[in-house]
């Protein structure tokens, strides 16, 4: 892999440009990476909205019909559903963990095998989360272990 940076004074924004002979897995997770540090959400706490950089999210959690975000400082609430932003964070290395958890791939420290295949991975904040069986397999497959 060769990579090339111009710098240009004139420029008036960042551009990335990748050539290559065909698209591969490897690319295409530069390329995710890439949007995920340009892409942000917003989440409201105490009456103010945030514009919260997706890169530093750790999870999104559901209680009582309410979305939350959570970083490593703060909880912040949404209204999109988890749903809309299951959709939205795919690309970016956030997944399903259970029914009402998503989580960044790229902020979990660990991962433990427990009772009846599921996982708890812990996050650079040093909470735990639950990884159901449904959505263990997926865990393992992307580490290459199942």
């Amino acid at each position: 892999m060769k990579i090339t940076i111009k710098t240009a004074s004139e420029a008036t924004d960042t551009e990335v440009s990748i050539t290559c002979k065909h698209l591969t897995p490897e690319i295409e997770k530069m390329i995710a990476m890439l949007r995920m540090l340009d892409m942000q959400l917003t989440g409201i706490k105490e009456g103010e909205t945030y514009l919260l950089d997706v890169s530093k999210v750790l999870y999104i959690d559901t209680v009582d019909k309410k979305v939350f975000i959570y970083t490593k400082d703060s909880v912040y609430e949404t209204y999109l559903h988890l749903y809309e932003l299951e959709e939205q964070l795919s690309k970016v290395d956030f997944f399903r963990a259970n029914k009402s958890c998503i989580i960044n791939f790229k902020q979990i420290i660990s991962l433990k095998a427990e009772i009846d295949r599921k996982l708890r991975a812990t996050m650079s904040n040093g909470e735990q989360l639950m990884i159901s069986r449904q959505y263990a397999d997926y865990i393992k497959e992307r580490l290459g272990v199942k």
